[in-house]
């Protein structure tokens, strides 16, 4: 006579296997867990009507960067063309009627030394100008903040935000009133019975003169953003530190350069990712009185290679290096803040 198996009593140590699909947790008696509820998203008809002065109260600056800047970037596409604007009685016509050459303008762009030349002073300036001008409005910013009299402050706020107004023209211009051949120095060393020194036209120093231009007329007013960012931090800090026994410097160190850091490497960043663009106005006024060896940057070498002969082409495609280059080091550099713990630029969270 067969026997069948009883169900396990309740309570006598016997367990079961529940279904598959099922919830152990609520199975034994406990709470299910809940998955997190996805945010409300409002609709873009809500949202429209919420943001809508936001919208129009930008609304001219996104033409004006559309017009100027992404517009024109539509230009590059004559990179890849031999690009005549007289093949035609309109800029269209003159771009449908133009030669495709594929990679053409790169081949001559990258085998010409002179453009070589271009690129390794930018890249040299850039570098030099990284090292003895871009901490300089750190360190005015931090003196400026600690001056105590904001009479005394806002007199020497005017006084290094002034020349940033000043033209290139006018920059250079001074210079070489102070420093050219005929200039106030070296009337002064002449007098004196000393040889003037060749300053506004010595190649082997135009990388200092230039740094030095750059100084005079910027320092103060990149202080502005430092400044702001030094608002920011709170006072207590400094009052608990002090009450601690820190120094001047100690604040300085653990302090004010960690609040200011984020600024900083944002700077860094946006600076690195300029690194081809060190100006144009500045160098072309002062090319000719030091050789082009030494003055020649990425900006004049298009100017003298590609604009002054009508090769369009050839200037599109420097250009077009130019912006790629300049993303990789802006990604690179980015991506090195996040090693270092900071947001940079952008982040994915």
């Amino acid at each position: 006579m067969s026997t069948r198996e009883a169900p396990p009593v309740a309570g006598s140590g016997a367990s079961r296997t529940p279904p598959p699909g099922t919830n152990p947790d609520a199975a034994a008696g406990a709470p299910a867990r809940r998955k997190p509820s996805k945010p409300h998203r409002v609709p873009f008809r809500a949202r429209l009507r919420r943001d809508w002065p936001l919208l129009l109260m930008t609304l001219p600056g996104a033409l004006v960067l559309f017009v100027f800047h992404y517009l024109p970037a539509l230009g590059n596409v004559v990179a890849f063309q031999d690009y005549n604007p007289w093949a035609g009685d309109t800029p269209l016509q003159a771009f449908l009627g133009s030669e495709w050459i594929g990679f053409g303008n790169f081949e001559n762009l990258f085998s010409s030394n002179a453009f070589w030349e271009a690129v390794w002073n930018t890249l040299s300036i850039t570098a030099f100008q990284l090292v003895f001008f871009f901490p300089l409005p750190i360190a005015l910013a931090i003196l400026l903040n600690s001056v105590m009299s904001t009479r005394l402050r806002s007199f020497i706020q005017t006084i290094v935000y002034l020349p940033h107004f000043f033209s290139w023209v006018l920059v250079v211009t001074f210079f070489v009133q102070m420093l050219g051949g005929a200039g106030l120095l070296a009337q002064e060393m002449r007098e004196a019975g000393f040889q003037p020194w060749n300053i506004m036209t010595n190649p082997d120093t135009f990388i200092i003169l230039v740094t030095a231009e750059s100084v005079w007329k910027d320092v103060g007013w990149g202080t502005i953003i430092f400044l702001a960012a030094l608002s920011t931090i709170d006072t207590n800090l400094y009052e608990q530190s002090a009450v601690d026994g820190a120094n001047r410097w100690r604040r300085l160190w653990h302090i004010t350069l960690p609040g200011l850091r984020p600024v900083i490497v944002l700077l860094l960043i946006l600076r690195l990712g300029d690194a081809l663009s060190v100006g144009f106005e500045q160098f072309i006024l002062q090319r000719d009185a030091v050789g082009r060896g030494a003055a020649e940057v990425l900006d004049t070498f298009v100017y003298y290679h590609a604009i002054a002969t009508g090769d369009y082409g050839f200037g599109a495609a420097a250009g077009l290096f130019k912006a790629a280059v300049g993303l990789v080091l802006i990604l690179a550099a980015n991506k090195m803040a996040h090693l270092l713990g900071e947001r940079g630029i952008y982040s994915k969270s």
